[in-house]
């Protein structure tokens, strides 16, 4: 069985895996070598978000703001293993807020902003949060008000900008009230201590809570650094919410490490976000796949944008096309890095170094942490991997066969909040996370690359043969009139499932299914893995980080 989680601190921190120290501990020292380097930087149209002026923090000024927020967290009840939930856009108070909890020892909660009083209901009972942060009005949703009725009094609510409604405290008042002194960490707190609990979605029908401590977020920064091969000082552009590991552990803690400067940017708005890659000076940042094939293709927009310090993007959550990848390193020099990722810790980097042809790197992940199988960087070390036949529990060590990816080491979590029998469910018998992502080996490179097929439920099976969906619809999105593409399946009562490909087009664009198909036949696809049906739709669903939700085009399918 997964060995406890005390167990496991002591055995990770003698093989110099976890450091023992804590995100407060870095921010510390970061502040300590720069304090008028500036370290945090608003996204411009902050004024529409919150309505109040874009702000850019030195590392002293930040400092100040965390004993500041600690301060006032501390004053409204919140002590040291106290929950606090967090609402907010990219604003720099979110990663105060992160830092503030990092020095108290307190955990923060961090939510989607698209949430409503639904999740909220799910999530909050569980937590039991003593503060939560927010904005009051934001697009159209009065985030505040919403928090009180949820909470019925169980918590303080304290917002964010220019308006609280009643009950509520405006973080602005608060400030008022007086100069902070500096906060000081308790002298025993420990970097095992849970830093964060983020929420992620599985087959459940409710959230799962995904606690996280300081040595966890600090080997995923590590981790990160590496990867981006990140340098001191270096700026990093972040349109992630903060609510996950891609926010917090690749973007905020990557910024800590190379003691650089972090500028925030929500929501996701191109123009903007280009802006900010030249006057930031952006080294690193990531976007969707969709959006670097469309710069790409787009070459005007990108000759009018200088992206002189650009040197890594990264990228996931979908398959990479290969031309994309190659496009980027070949015409401008910047290697896009393939990302496999969840809250839970499994990550795989498809890094330049460790995949130096551009088209290998979107197509396969290093097998880091496989049984025999070596690698230069450090990071690789500190995981392991695997994969297992779902239907007899064993090893799968020969290429072409597939079976979920199983991992364990430095930066998978201990556990759910709070849900024993889930997290007894999560880890096989010999410690691993399931994850429920199929992969294969590849035969290239001497079997040294995973090649990802698909969520284990996601498979599509059609008469007996499994088809991945989402080996179609990157293919169907290089189609030139598709704008985005995500396949589904529909049941048939001879083969048990087909195939139909659900489209947005670009703009005047008219599709019909034999285009579709002709378009996949050019690829030199198997037949049966053709779609028999065809919807045409103006957009995707797409989760709060901007993830297509394949089970919820089922109905569109079959219709």
């Amino acid at each position: 069985m997964r060995p406890s989680s005390p167990e496991r601190v002591a055995d990770y921190r003698r093989r110099g895996w976890w450091r023992g120290e804590t995100v407060g501990a870095l921010f510390d020292r970061a502040v300590a070598a720069r304090p008028s380097a500036e370290a945090l930087v608003d996204a411009p149209n902050r004024p529409s978000l919150v309505g109040t002026e874009p702000q850019r923090l030195t590392y002293e000024q930040a400092d100040a703001r965390v004993s500041e927020l600690a301060h006032i967290f501390a004053s409204l009840g919140v002590g040291r293993g106290d929950v606090v939930a967090m609402q907010l856009p990219n604003l720099v108070e979110g990663v105060l807020a992160f830092l503030a909890c990092a020095r108290m020892g307190a955990i923060l909660s961090p939510i989607a902003m698209a949430y409503r009083t639904h999740e909220l209901r799910q999530i909050l009972p569980t937590i039991e949060p003593k503060l939560y942060l927010t904005v009051g009005h934001f697009h159209g949703v009065d985030h505040g008000l919403m928090a009180l009725e949820v909470l019925a009094g169980a918590a303080v609510v304290v917002c964010v900008g220019q308006t609280a409604p009643i009950g509520a405290h405006a973080l602005s008042d608060l400030v008022a009230k007086g100069p902070a002194q500096p906060f000081v960490s308790p002298a025993d707190l420990e970097a095992s201590e849970a830093l964060t609990i983020c929420w992620t979605s599985g087959t459940e029908a409710s959230p799962k809570g995904v606690p996280r401590h300081h040595d966890h977020w600090v080997v995923n920064g590590e981790a990160l650094v590496e990867a981006a091969g990140l340098r001191p000082g270096d700026s990093i552009l972040n349109p992630f919410p903060l609510i996950n590991i891609a926010a917090i552990g690749g973007m905020v803690m990557t910024w800590l490490l190379c003691q650089g400067r972090l500028v925030q940017h929500h929501p996701f708005d191109l123009p903007i976000f280009l802006r900010q890659m030249q006057d930031e000076e952006i080294a690193y940042t990531v976007a969707p796949p969709a959006v670097l094939n469309m710069l790409l293709q787009n070459e005007a927009l990108l000759n009018s944008t200088d992206l002189g310090r650009l040197r890594c993007l990264g990228s996931g959550s979908a398959p990479l096309a290969p031309w994309m990848v190659k496009g980027w390193q070949d015409r401008y020099g910047v290697t896009v890095m393939n990302v496999f990722g969840s809250n839970e810790g499994a990550s795989l980097f498809s890094t330049g170094e460790a995949i130096p042809d551009p088209e290998q790197r979107a197509r396969y992940f290093p097998r880091f942490g496989a049984t025999g199988v070596e690698w230069p960087a450090v990071f690789p070390a500190k995981i392991r991997t695997r994969l297992v036949d779902l239907a007899t529990e064993t090893e799968i060590v020969e290429p072409g066969l597939e079976g979920e990816l199983r991992i364990d080491g430095a930066m998978t979590f201990d556990g759910y909040w709070r849900a024993e029998a889930l997290s007894r469910a999560a880890f096989d018998a010999e410690g691993y996370f399931k994850t429920g992502d199929l992969f294969t080996i590849a035969p290239e490179a001497g079997g040294r690359f995973y090649q990802f097929v698909g969520r284990s439920k996601e498979i599509i099976i059609r008469g007996g043969l499994n088809i991945s969906p989402a080996e179609l619809d990157v293919l169907i999105e290089s189609h030139p009139k598709v704008r985005e593409a995500c396949c589904a399946a529909y049941v048939d009562e001879r083969l048990g499932e087909r195939v139909c490909a659900v489209v947005a087009l670009r703009d005047g664009q008219n599709l019909t299914l034999q285009e579709v198909c002709d378009h996949l036949r050019a690829a030199d696809i198997a037949t049966y893995k053709l779609p028999e049906k065809l919807r045409i739709v103006e957009a995707l669903p797409r989760n709060p980080l901007g993830k297509v939700l394949r089970r919820e085009l089922a109905g569109v399918a079959a219709s």
